[in-house]
């Protein structure tokens, strides 16, 4: 279940999942919910009634209490007709429930792309994060805070921006940063923000990297095609779906119990950053 298949980031998920599941002799079954919980339940009931191995909810969410509440349902509701909930580039439930979950570094993989800046000499770095009550974007935060208190850099609260994960919200607050203040380096929430960024950036005349430089993250493919290339967070995307499941149905077979699996993210360096001369 993604909120939007559209997405270039999660639909890779969704091919890792139809890879391992074709291979495994199993059929998937890819849902769209529009961020609709009332859409959600249904097809989770759905998916219940039918005796599906696993539901595979994908993707960032809100973590109050309603949502710990709704997912421990769908738990206790699944592992009841033998199936399971497996929560992908999802962090794990409190208390001891009959779940699976396989995230990724989302922290680590932020940390890497401003320590990247800072390691080349940037200073006042502007965050294109996410809503910061996602689970995503609140980890790529803490990732980004943490690079500037490990190089002894101070917060400066305007260039700590966030917003929507799309290109449009990436050229708007580029183009109102550009308005309030200076700086040399953007850290963008996805490589979609990158992209708005990136053409805010030339439609002021600022050339990537000569005055600004640009770090993304998930290294969809088109980050190898944009010019500059872009420097970016590669996300094993497809080997979390592959991964998801792998676990669900090993876990049917009694092959493996892992119950919680993080998967490493990198940082795939291009032509996007440039190092600034001291002084």
């Amino acid at each position: 279940m993604l909120r939007d298949i559209t997405g270039p980031s999660l639909a890779h998920v969704a091919a890792g999942v139809e890879q391992e599941a074709a291979l495994r002799g199993r059929l998937s079954l890819v849902c769209a919910t529009h961020g609709d919980t009332e859409r959600e339940d249904d097809l989770v009931q759905l998916m219940r009634e039918q005796h599906v191995a696993a539901v595979l909810p994908v993707g960032g969410a809100v973590q109050d209490e309603a949502y710990f509440q709704r997912m421990a349902e769908y738990v206790r509701a699944l592992d009841a007709a033998g199936s399971r909930l497996v929560l992908v580039g999802r962090p794990s439930l409190p208390g001891d429930l009959p779940v699976t979950v396989v995230d990724y570094d989302n922290r680590g993989g932020a940390f890497q792309a401003a320590d990247h800046l800072l390691v080349q000499g940037h200073r006042r770095i502007l965050f294109l994060g996410g809503d910061p009550q996602l689970s995503t974007a609140s980890r790529r935060r803490e990732g980004f805070l943490h690079a500037l208190r490990a190089h002894g850099v101070e917060y400066a609260e305007e260039l700590d921006i966030p917003g929507p994960y799309t290109r449009v919200s990436g050229y708007q607050r580029t183009r109102d940063a550009l308005k309030r203040g200076d700086f040399t380096g953007i850290v963008a929430g996805t490589d979609m923000v990158a992209l708005g960024a990136l053409a805010a950036l030339r439609d002021q005349g600022l050339d990537v990297p000569g005055d600004v430089s640009l770090v993304g993250f998930d290294d969809v493919p088109f980050a190898a095609d944009l010019s500059p290339w872009l420097t970016s967070v590669r996300v094993p995307y497809e080997d979390l779906g592959r991964t998801a499941v792998r676990l669900a149905l090993e876990r049917g077979e009694r092959i493996t119990s892992d119950d919680h699996v993080v998967l490493s993210t990198q940082l795939v360096i291009r032509q996007s950053v440039r190092r600034l001369k001291a002084g």
